[in-house]
């Protein structure tokens, strides 16, 4: 398992056609790759987090183009695709009463999966992580 922190930034957006088209343009043309992306709509808005794992200042570049965000930082978990792996995740950190706040990822058939956790103590449960890991 390959575990690191990275951000997160919780971009907040009206609920409207072309609101994700306008802030991802702003993500191509500043060649900020983004390595996972969810959403929340509440009625008229909702909120986009977007984790990146690149060093850009991408606060004043959302800021710069209107963008509210808020940023935070991630647990990025590359590890295998198999059944289990999230719940020994999940247990670990439950074990040691370390809160996870958000969780979100995906998996390449069989072969890989990368989850993005926002924890309350996000440097405890990287050296968690990274004792189960090996």
């Amino acid at each position: 398992m390959k575990v690191e922190v990275i951000k997160q930034f919780s971009v907040f957006l009206p609920n409207r056609p072309g609101a994700l088209s306008l802030l991802m343009k702003i993500f191509s043309e500043e060649k900020i790759n983004i390595v996972g992306i969810a959403s929340e709509v509440r009625d008229d808005s909702g909120v986009v987090r977007v984790a990146v794992g690149e060093d850009k200042d991408v606060s004043s570049i959302l800021t710069k183009h209107g963008f509210s965000s808020v940023e935070s930082r991630l647990l990025s978990i590359e590890a295998p695709d198999r059944p289990g792996e999230l719940f020994q995740i999940a247990r670990c950190l439950a074990d040691s009463r370390i809160n996870i706040t958000t969780v979100y990822g995906s998996a390449q058939d069989g072969r890989a999966s990368r989850l993005l956790f926002a924890v309350e103590n996000t440097e405890k449960a990287r050296a968690l992580i990274e004792k189960i890991a090996g």
